[in-house]
């Protein structure tokens, strides 16, 4: 079948940012889909709130909105562009679950945008768990013992009748998010309420345990006419109860019998085929290795985290195939372009083994459990290819970048064996080391299958690597053990340190193609790894044809497995710097080994190898490929640590040379060149023991801050503030056998700044200067960021600038360069320099529109800045502001401290851009997950250096309403400024503690901040992971407070935010006309789009209408062409929101028409959103003075108003409000009003009795509300309470409501005058007998001008 001619714009939504379980795969897949929407000429609107992405860039959708990930936002993006379909299938969990919420709620339907390659029901089939459950049974496919649950009650009646332990699946969530195995009641309790909480729709899945399984997955592919294939089976090296995320994974299965295979191929093809999944799908089975029984543990209707690593093992592309097949084509007419020839109905064949090795963060939270279990904690993974499953498993332990270039751990070397069999009890990171060992000690195969019911094949395969081990141990090396060595995988390094003698040659590996078929068809994959299939044994080396020799080959580094501290960041800028070279006529080669990346697509480098960056591995590929340069400066540390080994060699290096880095490192150094160019930094020493470490903090005088040399994401920085924090870190550092020394400075309190900067050798440009949020002691990529810095004048800027560019100067950082600062007293101090890309290099290019890389890459060859068109110095500020908000994955993640300091703890990151640092704030802190609650309780605990701050921060908690609790110091500090707050005892003094106030759900936020933390055992860090647990923002920085606090005070919210186009940024800003004009009091601004544009007035309403800080009013009005009257009228609340009519505003669009405009009629109609009225002028000397208005027909369904109330009109209908008693009178005048009847009015409480309206679950589209004093019969005293604006001086469609509702009760006569008295001045009704009505007012012009935005 061809293209889908209906389809022509088409949404895709990204993954958000980088959270466990849900990481780089999406960006991969993401881009896959957007190249191949784009081939087929789609118009491409695309949504991601993660700047750091190849997928955001300019080049791969038309419109690209960096936006929060929420429902109200997509909803106003396909309001706002209109798309007809959205591919739901590509934004992993989150993509998935906001396109299903946005079917079942009828959104999509109503307008008429339909889901690409999984429907609605398609998705619940597979995601609810009862209607997968239903499906399974409905074709035969067995499912393990379960019921779907949605109570806590319900989980542990279940759990009784069938027996522990069970597991919990919570429905539509990723990475195993609030699952677990629960081993009795008291577990199954807690699991059961975090997963209902977790999962969106509440409901999730207990079901029997079967631990000790087959885990074994098949990627399939279905199309729109039933053609199914499958791309991939994968094999866990773990049994089923470690998620497959955190498990090592094998492609293909390799442990299959014939028959157990095609029994699990054809399940997975009947399942694909009942789902009716047009597109990939990820099917998981449990298989009982004593049989062939078997079970679905679960369907992905999506491509998901295992399909990257299925694609990047087969060289089939799964996200762009399933993309051509949401398009409407067959797998029959998808051309594979591997081969060039083939299609995509034809099933990978490979000759070789993927082993994926997941990367875990237990080396930066010590104090974390490292059990695994149904809920993942992998950061990332490597993937190994080789010709043996001992060889594979051996590039990916070297790859892993955990310190370790073959299984045998030193740590674990030293242990026990009692001590290993405890450690052995629970699967955790480190077991495949620690059965490593054990068979080093001659334990037996099947010693080790019955404690683990790891497969016996695996285990022979790596008795075969411990008996070589042994054999080899403290021997000298023939060439055949040699060579046998290099064919499980063993470096040369390795095998020279374990036999203690020279190497009897050098082996050269050959490097073989992934090519998808097995050598069947012809290939045109430049896609290699390395074996040692030597050509004297026959093996071919499949490189050698692709090898030019031009003289202008460049090797491109990557930077290996996401981790904390080196994230996809890094892949951007790789993958960046592989295009620009390419554009200016370089051959381009990648070195890689994560499968996660846009970076190891086969097709976006000259050549890929699939290796890991290691020493030996990277030299060899460097021989082999005889490049002109290598770059190094956008692989993060991983590559950054090959530099001394590649200058050593002679191999030129692009960019900032090895001893320039080396002196951007080395303590000493460092400062020497400091010192010469009288830049200062923060008093500091090297150390390398505990005492000299206690010597140097007692000189220096605490808090100081300890950091090893050569790290990135600040792994293991600590602020100490006595000689116990000196002690605890230094024993746990000296552990790790550090080659380098601690570096220990003072710690200074100031603003911390940071610069990205591009250094040619002459000048500088600095693409902007971010401000962190919180002050110096969180570490940047925990700090929010601001750009540009609110807070640094022109002074200090140009005082920046210079400093940098005589750093870059004196280190010949040729380059890309990031630089932090901290700002203390009107002095500056440097903290570190990096003369490499930092994780700041995505954000800032695309809010910039500065491509750094290319900048950086082009000055690397020799190119000068002034030559390439964005000058030098400091670039130019921007219109808009942009805030990166760090993402934490803390609840995945047991034991772990959620305090900040200065060792990285966050995952990924979210961008908030807006046209002041407001909303920007808003907007980030919205996509970073944080629910913006404003009312209920705040919890605060701070550590004594906070308490003189801490009294400002509850002010603005209180004048918000929230009912403050705090700890007893911190009490004090808080009452003593006259604040009301509640003293909550410690954990041990009472039942009532911080713990229980948690669990009460009185809590929406809590600010901890402790001198001590880290230790899962003190109280600040159970409370701070209790609140983790219950998904209560936790707050650990008092800076971080204020702007939460800040950012609650504004007035914006998910619907009144501009949606930016980052593809459409404006680079000044834009200059609009206005006219204020008042209608009995109510002043609107109003614009004229008949000769100007207004993008988002929703956020003009907000910003201008403040009248402290805009031009005051009560909104905005857009006047606006019109087809079927004179204009269209639409007009914005004070919050943002979109009002139907506005009664006092329409009059005064007449004037405008007639007074300004020249539409001389005394009779207009202008068209509004609750219809088109018609207006009589009233003029004097041809200015028009007022209007009668034809309201239309007053509105007395209560289906159509809307309240939620019987009968056929609501007239004085008791209801209880808020706990009070009211008669209402409900009617609609193109706006929903709630008319109250009272004695006085001039006595009511309106701010707060109104909201309590407004909100009422009565209205479901909140409600005006009138409150009415009769003064006599053809006489009222109105106030009013508008939706989306509060207590306002008059509202005409109020007063017309006010009218009818006391003709209505029968205080006022049908077809006579009404006379309605307002703050603002009074207003005239008529309400006819037909149930017309007619409004009479003034119209008057304030004052004219324009604005800057």
């Amino acid at each position: 079948m061809p293209l889908n001619p209906s389809i022509k714009k088409v949404l895709v939504i990204g993954s958000g940012p980088i959270t466990i379980g849900q990481a780089a795969e999406f960006d991969y897949a993401g881009t896959q889909a957007c190249r191949a929407l784009k081939e087929d000429n789609i118009e491409i609107v695309l949504v991601n709130s993660n700047p750091a992405t190849i997928m955001t860039d300019s080049v791969m959708a038309d419109k690209i909105y960096i936006e929060p990930l929420t429902l109200t936002t997509i909803e106003r993006i396909i309001d706002k562009e209109r798309p007809d379909s959205i591919l739901s299938g590509l934004g992993g969990q989150t993509g998935l679950t906001l396109s299903m919420q946005l079917a079942k709620s009828g959104f999509l339907a109503s307008r008429n945008v339909r889901l690409l390659g999984a429907s609605p029901e398609t998705i619940d089939k597979a995601e609810d768990r009862q209607c997968f459950k239903d499906t399974m049974e409905a074709i035969g496919q067995p499912c393990i013992p379960s019921d779907v649950v949605n109570d806590v009650t319900s989980a542990l009646a279940f759990a009784k009748e069938i027996g522990y332990p069970v597991i919990v699946r919570p429905a539509f969530t990723l990475g195993g998010s609030g699952g677990g195995i629960a081993n009795d009641e008291a577990e199954l309790k807690e699991i059961a309420a975090n997963g209902l909480y977790q999962s969106p729709i509440s409901q999730i899945l207990v079901e029997r345990c079967i631990a000790g399984w087959k885990e074994i997955e098949f990627e399939v592919m279905r199309d729109s006419i039933g053609n199914v294939i499958t791309v991939c089976s994968m094999e866990n090296f773990d049994p089923v109860g470690v998620h497959t995320g955190d498990s090592i994974v094998i492609a293909p299965a390799v442990t299959l019998a014939d028959k157990e295979y095609q029994m699990l191929r054809s399940a997975a093809l009947d399942i694909i085929t009942a789902l009716g999944v047009e597109g990939g799908c990820n099917c998981q089975f449990a298989l009982n290795p004593d049989s062939f029984e078997y079970a679905v543990i679960e369907v992905n209707p999506r491509v998901s985290r295992s399909s990257a690593l299925a694609s990047k093992a087969t060289g089939y592309p799964i996200a762009k195939v399933a993309t051509k097949i949401a398009l409407g084509y067959t797998l029959d007419e998808i051309k594979n372009a591997v081969t060039g020839t083939t299609y995509a109905a034809f099933e990978p064949a490979i000759d070789y083994v993927a082993v994926k090795l997941p990367k875990w963060p237990f080396d930066k939270f010590v104090y974390a459990k490292r059990t695994l279990g149904t809920q993942m904690k992998a950061t990332g993974e490597v993937m190994a290819i080789s010709d043996s499953f001992e060889s594979a498993i051996m590039k990916a332990v070297r790859g892993a970048e955990i310190s370790l270039n073959t299984l045998s751990s030193p740590v674990i070397a030293e242990l026990s064996d009692s001590e290993i069999e405890d450690k052995m009890k629970e699967p955790t990171d480190l077991r495949l080391f620690l059965l490593f060992e054990l068979l080093k000690r001659d334990r037996t195969v099947e010693e080790l299958f019955e404690k683990t019911k790891i497969d016996r094949w695996f285990l022979y395969k790596l008795k075969n690597l411990a008996d070589y081990e042994t054999e080899i141990k403290n021997k000298e090396l023939t060439r055949e053990s040699y060579v046998r060595g290099k064919k499980l995988g063993y470096s040369d390094a390795a095998l020279e340190k374990l036999s203690q003698s020279k190497l009897p040659c050098v082996l050269s590996p050959t490097y073989k193609m992934v090519d998808t078929c097995s050598g069947e068809f012809a290939a045109v994959t430049p896609y290699f790894y390395a074996t040692y299939n030597t050509e004297e044994s026959g093996g071919e080396n499949e490189v050698l044809p692709f090898l030019s020799n031009s003289g202008k080959t460049v090797v491109v580094l990557g930077s290996g497995p996401i981790r904390i501290g080196q994230g996809i960041e890094f892949d951007y800028a790789a993958v960046h710097c592989v295009k620009s070279l390419k554009e200016l006529g370089y051959e381009v080669v990648i070195i890689n080994n994560n499968p996660e990346t846009v970076s190891t697509d086969f097709d976006i480098a000259d050549r890929l190898y699939f290796e890991p960056l290691c020493p030996e591995d990277v030299m060899d590929i460097v021989a082999l490929e005889n490049p002109c340069g290598v770059v190094v400066a956008f692989g993060g540390q991983t590559s950054i640590k090959l530099t001394k080994l590649l200058s050593q060699n002679n191999i030129p290096i692009l960019g900032t040379c090895a001893d320039s880095i080396d002196m951007a490192e080395d303590r000493d150094r460092f400062d020497n060149l400091l010192e010469q160019l009288g830049i200062r930094r923060p008093q500091g020493y090297t150390v390398m023991t505990e005492k000299e470490a206690l010597d140097a903090a007692h000189a220096l005088t605490y808090p100081v801050l300890l950091r090893p040399s050569y790290v990135l994401g600040g792994q293991n920085m600590t602020i100490a503030f006595g000689d116990d924090d000196i002690t605890e870190y230094m024993r746990i550092i000296l552990a790790h056998e550090i080659e380098n020394p601690v570096l220990i400075d003072k710690y200074i309190e100031g603003k911390e700044i940071e610069v990205d900067a591009i250094y040619d050798g002459e000048d500088v440009l600095l693409p902007g200067i971010m401000e962190h949020v919180e002050r110096a002691g969180i570490h940047s990529g925990d700090s929010i960021a601001i750009y540009p810095a609110a807070h640094i004048d022109d002074n200090m800027a140009q005082r920046l600038t210079h400093t940098t560019k005589e750093l870059c100067k004196g280190l010949a950082a040729i380059g890309i360069v990031n630089i932090q600062y901290i700002i203390s007293n009107d002095r500056i101090y440097v903290i570190e320099v990096n003369p490499r890309a930092s994780r700041t290099v995505p954000y800032l290019s695309k809010v910039t529109e500065i491509p750094m890389v290319d900048l950086a890459v082009k000055v690397s060859l020799g190119e000068k800045l002034v030559n390439l068109g964005y000058g030098t110095g400091l670039y130019r500020m921007p219109p808009y502001t942009a805030v990166k908000v760090p993402v934490f994955s803390f609840e995945k993640l047991i034991d772990v401290d959620t305090h900040l300091g200065p060792e990285m703890k966050s995952t990924g990151e979210v961008l908030g851009i807006g046209c002041n640092l407001q909303e920007a704030l808003f907007k980030g802190l919205i996509a970073a997950g944080y629910k913006m609650h404003k009312k209920g309780g705040v919890f605060i605990s701070v550590r004594d250096g906070d308490k003189h701050e801490v009294a400002d921060i509850a002010k603005k908690f209180n004048y918000l309403g929230f009912k403050l609790y705090a700890t007893e110091g911190t009490a004090k500090a808080i009452s003593s400024a006259g604040i009301p707050v509640s003293i909550v005892k410690k954990i041990h003094e009472s039942d009532d503690n911080p713990l229980t106030l948690l669990e009460s759900g009185k809590i929406q936020y809590i600010l901890s901040t402790s001198a001590k933390g880290r230790l899962p055992a003190r109280d600040s860090v159970k409370i701070r992971r209790r609140a983790c647990a219950l998904n209560i923002p936790s707050v650990t920085s008092i800076d971080t407070a204020n702007a939460l606090a800040d950012s609650l005070m504004s007035r914006y919210s998910e619907s009144n935010t501009e949606l930016v186009n980052i593809n459409s940024l404006r680079m000044k800003k834009k200059t609009l006309n206005f006219i204020k004009m008042q209608g009995c009091g109510n002043d609107y601004i109003y614009f004229d789009c008949f000769e100007q544009e207004v993008v988002s007035p929703e956020y003009l309403s907000v910003s201008l209408s403040d009248r402290h800080f805009g031009i005051g009013g009560d909104g905005i009005v857009l006047i606006c062409p019109s087809k079927v009257a004179d204009a269209k009228m639409r007009m914005f609340n004070l919050d943002g929101s979109e009002g139907l009519m506005c009664g006092n505003a329409i009059r005064c669009v007449g004037k405008y028409l007639h007074d300004v405009r020249g539409v001389q009629k005394q009779n207009v109609t202008i068209e509004t959103l609750s219809g088109i009225k018609s207006l009589k002028l009233f003029t004097r000397d041809n200015q028009v003075t007022g209007a009668e208005v034809n309201m239309g027909k007053a509105e007395l369904d209560p289906a159509k108003i809307p309240v939620k109330l019987d009968g056929d009109k609501i007239v004085s209908r008791t209801v209880d409000i808020a706990g009070g008693s009211y008669d209402i009178t409900c009617i609609s005048m193109g706006n929903p009003h709630c008319v109250v009847f009272c004695d006085e009015t001039d006595t009511l409480n309106l701010p707060e009795i109104g909201p309590e309206f407004e909100n009422d679950p009565l209205f479901p589209e909140r409600v005006n509300t009138e409150f009415i004093k009769v003064i006599d019969d053809h006489t009222l005293k109105m106030r009013v309470w508008e939706r989306g604006s509060g207590e306002t001086l008059a509202c005409g469609t109020g007063a017309c409501a006010a009218a009818a509702a006391a003709v209505e009760n029968g205080f006022c006569p049908h077809d006579e005058t009404i006379r309605v008295m307002l703050i603002g001045g009074d207003l005239y009704i008529r309400y006819t007998s037909d149930g017309t009505v007619y409004m009479k007012g003034s119209a008057d012009i304030v004052y004219s001008g324009t604005i800057e935005i």
